[in-house]
């Protein structure tokens, strides 16, 4: 059976046909595949069409609106999606040894860290002109769903997965600091403890994303108990309505020093700010492509040093950095 159906793949399937097959399992849409790839949709079912008819199984199925993959579906676009990469790194890899540098760089990222990602990507863009920078921001369950599917080079997360098999290294510190209107009581007192933070009304992240696991495992270890009166999906609508006076919170630095911190002052609470790091995340099985592995060794070098320093010049620092 798995023998015949290779035969079928070599002899009737193009590479166009599972090109368009791993990008609808990527995007996860027919619509979304068809403007991805400057197709019409009747088009992308086509080929989908004739694939399916190659390997005489059924690739997908639609329920209601939602499109599901098959086993055997699945299967075949992770292939798919495995030979594509195979033949990017090939393609960046053959440009290497012509002294060119062409080829793509695809990141996904959670949202928290689209404040500080771009201010990395800028001078390697203008050490690599031709290099084509593809960047995804999306919610935690949003990328980590990219990650299993593996069509990216890098992941950005400050939380890694644990049940998907990746490889991970960190590469920046992720402080979280506590934050007030520059008008409240407690952005005058130069120490605050935690039971004075716990009875603030407090503006906290929705459930699943990595700034709340980070903030409940401190207030589990501290065996605290904060005053939550609001869930906000948004760093920015959180910023908003602590300047509203709504409340205070509990922000990476970063949506701070690069998304604009008007109106707004670090509290300087005891044991604070919690301490996490970012971390550059890909699937083990996948090898990293020539413009992805120069793209790591200078995250951990010169791009670390520009967000540090960045830090260190707006003056909403923290401890770690100061």
């Amino acid at each position: 059976m798995a023998k015949n159906l290779v035969q079928n793949l070599s002899r009737a399937a193009t590479l166009r046909q599972l090109e368009i097959l791993a990008t609808v399992y990527r995007l996860g849409s027919i619509k979304a595949a068809s403007e991805f790839l400057h197709l019409t949709q009747p088009t992308v079912s086509m080929q989908l069409k004739k694939l399916s008819e190659s390997v005489g199984m059924s690739l997908y199925q639609m329920i209601g609106r939602k499109l599901t993959f098959t086993d055997s579906g699945r299967e075949i676009a992770q292939s798919a999606t495995r030979i594509f990469g195979e033949l990017g790194a090939l393609e960046m890899r053959l440009a290497d040894l012509r002294g060119l540098k062409a080829g793509a760089l695809r990141l996904s990222v959670v949202t928290t860290s689209k404040y500080f990602i771009p201010h990395m990507l800028g001078p390697f863009c203008e050490r690599y002109p031709g290099i084509d920078i593809q960047l995804n921001v999306g919610n935690r369950r949003q990328i980590i769903e990219r990650l299993e599917k593996g069509g990216d080079d890098f992941y950005v997360f400050s939380h890694p997965p644990e049940d998907v098999d990746t490889v991970s290294t960190e590469f920046l510190l992720n402080p979280l600091v506590a934050i007030a209107p520059a008008s409240h009581p407690l952005a005058r007192k130069r120490r605050i403890s935690l039971a004075q933070l716990a009875q603030e009304p407090f503006l906290m992240r929705e459930q699943g994303s990595g700034t709340r696991f980070a903030i409940e495992q401190f207030l589990q270890k501290h065996r605290l108990k904060l005053n939550v009166k609001m869930t906000i999906e948004s760093n920015e609508a959180i910023k908003h309505a602590v300047m509203s006076g709504l409340g205070i919170s509990i922000l990476s630095a970063h949506t701070l020093t690069f998304g604009g911190n008007a109106g707004l002052v670090e509290l300087r609470v005891e044991k604070l700010p919690i301490t996490t790091s970012w971390h550059m995340v890909w699937p083990k099985s996948k090898s990293l492509s020539p413009i992805a592995d120069r793209f790591l060794q200078y995250v951990h070098d010169e791009g670390r040093q520009l967000i540090e320093s960045e830090f260190r010049r707006t003056g909403l620092v923290t401890k770690q950095l100061r």
